[in-house]
């Protein structure tokens, strides 16, 4: 059996698409340090190439790129002469360019990047900041996704939908161009590193693309975990995030109110030295309180007065069925029902075979749990297990939508299915012995 008798999959999907491009900086590669130090970069050389060029020839070529790239990509002229000014070093030792031999150096340090040419997965919803026009008992949401194209590099990517009141579940048209935003490093060092960064006002939410631009994230930004917090009103969403550099990985937190700017920062302690932490949607006792894994077999709840730094914590859910004996973890932020705090949960059995269970936390004290599904909720369904990761179903985060849960998950680390839960038949599921 794949799955529960009260989870209803929907016939929606969400696959990737390779001819959505943002653009990047390409840099090449220098040449060995051993050669004569007066010897000149190969970035150096390519502007040298480019001085060269007759004015007409110069003309032609730039026109050229733009008959080819413009429809691709927003304001390509300005993103050629903002590269040109990140290339100033090399731009420097040279004579006077003109705008033309300016913006055309700047299109030889830029590539291409289909950011979800491999795959589209590890969902996240959230209830969208702007309800407006939303029909009566329906709910506008925001999906994060984690986007992956060459190189396996991971992104953070989004779409926005609509739940009728029924659950079912309509996604909107994705926007044909992609972009990248504007960023201000505010702190970077040895303690970690903070970055503001803004998308330009107007752009549909499906454009926008956060790639990695730090160093601890370089490999990528993996699995966000967003949850709407509660703040004294306030409209405030945050996700945790695991930062890959491609030898270690670390958490990391996305602030944002209205997902047009965000705040990345380094979540610090010795619980944010792994993954998979996830964020109550509300302080409990007063204080911030995270679901997380620090030693890559069993849940952990930890409480903390800082948002930003997560240590100690206890043990509250360990492997118990054959599904998960191979370690356990949460599938996003804790959801706060009548009768307790539901938590999804994964499991890893034989094979790595990944399911996707529930239990139940006490409201006040989450500590305590006060029941567990002995059989998964969902697993990879035969027509779920091939992918670029088979036999894997996964979530980063669900939400209750009047007495159901709206569940978009992973199919084998390459697309994402939908589907609805009913909260009241999950509760009476559970073994209340666990």
């Amino acid at each position: 059996m794949s799955q529960s008798p009260f989870l209803k999959r929907q016939t929606l999907q969400l696959r990737p698409d390779p001819t959505r491009v943002i653009v990047r900086p390409f840099k090449p590669a220098t040449e060995p340090r051993d050669l004569n130090p007066t010897d000149k970069t190969r970035a150096n050389h390519i502007v040298e190439r480019v001085l060269a060029l007759d004015a007409e020839t110069a003309d032609r070529q730039l026109a050229d790129v733009l008959e080819n790239f413009l429809g691709r990509h927003r304001n390509l002229l300005q993103i050629f002469e903002t590269r040109a000014a990140e290339m100033e070093e090399a731009l420097a030792d040279h004579a006077v360019f003109t705008q033309v031999q300016r913006q055309l150096a700047g299109a030889y340090f830029l590539n291409e990047y289909s950011f979800e040419a491999s795959a589209l997965f590890n969902p996240s919803i959230v209830p969208h900041p702007d309800q407006s026009g939303t029909p009566e008992g329906s709910l506008r949401f925001i999906l994060s996704l984690r986007a992956v194209g060459e190189g396996h590099v991971s992104s953070l990517t989004f779409r926005s939908g609509l739940i009728a009141a029924d659950g079912t579940v309509t996604i909107d048209p994705t926007a044909r161009l992609a972009s990248s935003p504007d960023l201000a490093k505010l702190t970077s060092g040895a303690g970690g590193d903070e970055i503001d960064v803004t998308f330009a006002a107007g752009q549909d939410l499906s454009e926008r693309v956060i790639f990695p631009v730090t160093e601890a994230q370089s490999n990528g930004i993996e699995d966000a975990r967003f949850v709407h917090f509660s703040n004294a009103g306030e409209t405030i969403y945050y996700a945790t995030y695991t930062a890959y550099s491609g030898r270690a990985i670390r958490s990391e937190l996305i602030e944002t109110s209205d997902f047009v700017s965000f705040r990345l920062s380094t979540l610090k302690g010795s619980a944010a030295r792994n993954k998979g932490m996830a964020l109550f949607p509300r302080k409990i006792g007063g204080r911030y309180a995270m679901i997380a894994r620090q030693d890559n077999e069993n849940l952990y709840l930890i409480f903390s007065d800082d948002l930003q730094t997560w240590d100690g914590g206890q043990p509250i859910l360990k492997p118990r069925y054959p599904w998960e004996f191979v370690q356990i973890g949460n599938c996003g932020s804790p959801i706060e029902l009548d009768v307790g705090w539901l938590l999804l949960t994964h499991g890893v059995g034989p094979l790595r075979k990944y399911s996707i269970g529930a239990a139940l936390l006490d409201k006040n004290d989450p500590s305590k749990v006060l029941g567990r599904l002995r059989e998964p909720l969902l697993r990879p369904d035969p027509s779920e297990r091939e992918g670029y990761v088979p036999n894997v179903v996964y979530t980063c985060g669900a939400m209750r939508h009047h007495d159901k849960i709206i569940f978009p998950y992973a199919v084998s680390d390459s697309y994402c299915n939908f589907a609805t839960i009913e909260i009241a038949s999950l509760i009476a599921a559970m073994d209340r012995s666990a």
